[in-house]
């Protein structure tokens, strides 16, 4: 697998209470601002506004670098690739329900 890994990608921990803005957000996806907007406006991605500003959360990341990946990686579309992160979501919050000893070891 190829690692598609850009010069001016930012790495970086969010805590709960920060968010980025549109350009922190493109830029820590490595994707130019119109792919956020495109998506937020595909109603993908959510954001919350500040001061008339859209504002990204650190779990709006972790699903916009998600999309990102599928997209680049498996050539998806945007739909599907949102499909992906809502089911890997999807199974994180059911993994944080189920009882660690109630899991299968596989």
């Amino acid at each position: 697998m190829k690692s598609h890994r850009h010069a001016d990608q930012v790495d970086a921990v969010l805590v709960d209470e920060e968010t980025l803005d549109l350009q922190e957000l493109a830029s820590a996806c490595a994707v130019p601002p119109a792919w956020v907007v495109e998506r937020v406006e595909a109603g993908l991605l959510e954001y919350s506004s500040s001061g008339g500003e859209m504002r990204f959360a650190s779990a709006h990341l972790v699903r916009a670098r998600r999309m990102v990946t599928t997209e680049r990686c498996f050539d998806a579309n945007q739909e599907l690739a949102a499909l992906v992160a809502d089911l890997i979501e999807e199974i994180e919050q059911l993994r944080r329900k189920v009882p660690t000893a109630a899991r299968p070891r596989g």
